[in-house]
């Protein structure tokens, strides 16, 4: 019998390695899934590149993370914000490395990981610092650059509900990355509000197929309650 679940987030996340490269979903702390992000700290992995739209909120989920000094390279199209002072603070001493990439490009690379896209041409970045040193091209009189996929070692995504195949579904706008980055990481590790029998998620309604989803832990904490 297939079944995905696990009992908790702790052994969820054991087994991630030290250097491992982590996808976490959520825009803003919209779709977060912050008891993964508490797991993996609580874990100890460290020198982690995060891929992830933002830079961490104040001083809980993921900016505890950076604050802990866990992530050597954060990878995210929004770094800052009012609240985003742990990261400004690494960042500005010289302990973090970014990437920054435009939003599209973000969300296209990590597309492109999960349905096997060697790499893809953008006019977004063109003529700015961030294309430089990239490869560049001239299609139909308008200037591209080339981009290649984001692929990761584990994505931990917040859905609302799955089964113990792994497919899940997701409230709203705390859906945001959580699709793409089930499909471009080997491991995807789905916290949900609930866990139900097989065949009472609508076919019609299931965003990510359990394909895509290794593993799946139900959490009961008020702080699972999704945001948007």
């Amino acid at each position: 019998m297939i079944s995905k679940i696990v009992e908790n987030a702790a052994a969820a996340l054991a087994d991630v390695p030290d250097g491992a490269t982590v996808l976490i979903g959520g825009f803003g702390t919209a779709g977060q899934p912050m008891e993964l992000i508490d797991a993996l700290l609580e874990q100890g992995a460290r020198d982690l590149t995060i891929i992830n739209n933002n830079a961490g909120n104040g001083t809980t989920g993921l900016a505890a993370l950076l604050g802990a000094g866990r992530v050597r390279k954060i990878i995210c199209s929004f770094p800052r914000q009012t609240d985003s002072q742990i990261f400004d603070g690494l960042y500005r001493s010289g302990k973090i490395e970014l990437e920054l990439v435009p939003q599209g490009n973000l969300a296209e690379r990590i597309r492109a990981a999960g349905a096997g896209i060697g790499a893809f041409f953008t006019p977004t970045s063109y003529g700015t610092p961030l294309a430089e040193g990239k490869e560049m091209r001239e299609i139909n009189g308008r200037h591209y650059v080339l981009e290649y996929p984001l692929h990761a070692d584990y994505a931990l995504i917040k859905a609302d509900r799955g089964d113990r195949w792994g497919n899940l579904v997701y409230r709203k706008t705390a859906r945001n990355f959580g699709p793409i980055m089930a499909s471009a990481a080997r491991v995807a590790v789905a916290q949900v509000r609930e866990i139900v029998e097989l065949g009472e998620l609508d076919p019609e309604n299931i965003v990510t197929p359990g394909i895509f989803v290794k593993r799946v832990v139900q959490i009961d904490a008020p702080a699972a309650k999704e945001q948007q």
